[in-house]
């Protein structure tokens, strides 16, 4: 997406926590960071946009829609 930018590193936005589905029995969470991007070119702070996870559910947005597909 940027990659005729020059990109130079700002750092990360605050971790998520995300609970996933238990492997053998064990809780898993996910601490995930985002990092952000100065766009040298035009000066504005960039970073990807992450809508993986449907809201209100913890399975990917994609896996949501195909169970929403075949209940009705």
């Amino acid at each position: 997406e940027f990659k005729t930018n020059s990109l130079l590193s700002k750092g990360f936005f605050d971790p998520v926590t995300l609970q996933d589905f238990p492997i053998r029995g064990q809780q898993v969470y996910l601490h995930v960071k985002r990092r952000r991007w100065l766009n040298q070119d035009t000066g504005k702070v960039v970073y990807r946009d992450w809508n993986l996870v449907a809201k209100g559910t913890r399975v990917t947005s994609d896996f949501a829609a195909f169970l929403k597909g075949i209940s009705g």
